[in-house]
């Protein structure tokens, strides 16, 4: 299934003040998940294997590397827990790194939220304007985005352009 959505990511030092915000405005809370996100030696963009107790993907992204709202565009397979799946990517491509993290994940239409705890790494908040259905312009996913940016506080400075596992090799 492929998609795209318009994303951002910035350092959060206070996940609980915008949880208190998701819980004001109603956010459907889809629960906290322990993920391990393998990453691979990929040339075109980037491929991860998540493993978690909510979300289960081989997941193909690709999108540049600049602050602010930006365009993904996605391909994802969903994956059985416990497949051979993970084995035959390692081999064949190679592991890049792991990322280990706790995501409490929020949804609020078509917007979706990540407040992340990444090992090593800090906290994170995620806002995912997500289009499944083509029934959004990009300009619409990016206003989105900015609207959620705006009600949560985050500055400029938060903002962060990179991947987890970017972060993790640097």
């Amino acid at each position: 299934m492929e998609r795209k959505s318009i994303e951002i990511k910035a350092a959060c030092s206070d996940l609980n003040r915008i949880e208190k915000i998701l819980v004001e405005k109603e956010a459907e809370f889809l629960g906290i998940d322990h993920q391990i996100d393998t990453y691979f030696n990929i040339q075109n963009g980037r491929m991860k294997l998540r493993e978690g107790n909510i979300e289960n993907y081989l997941i193909h992204y690709i999108r540049a590397d600049h602050e602010g709202p930006k365009k993904s565009i996605i391909t994802i397979f969903k994956n059985t827990p416990q497949s051979s799946l993970k084995s035959l990517l390692e081999k064949g491509l190679g592991v890049l790194t792991i990322i280990d993290k706790e995501r409490k994940i929020y949804f609020i239409e078509n917007v979706k939220f990540h407040l992340d705890k990444v090992e090593n790494i800090g906290t994170f908040i995620e806002i995912e304007a997500l289009d499944k259905k083509d029934l959004f312009s990009e300009l619409e996913l990016k206003s989105q985005c900015e609207k959620y940016m705006a009600l949560f506080e985050i500055k400029e400075s938060d903002l962060v352009s990179h991947s987890y596992s970017d972060l993790a090799l640097k």
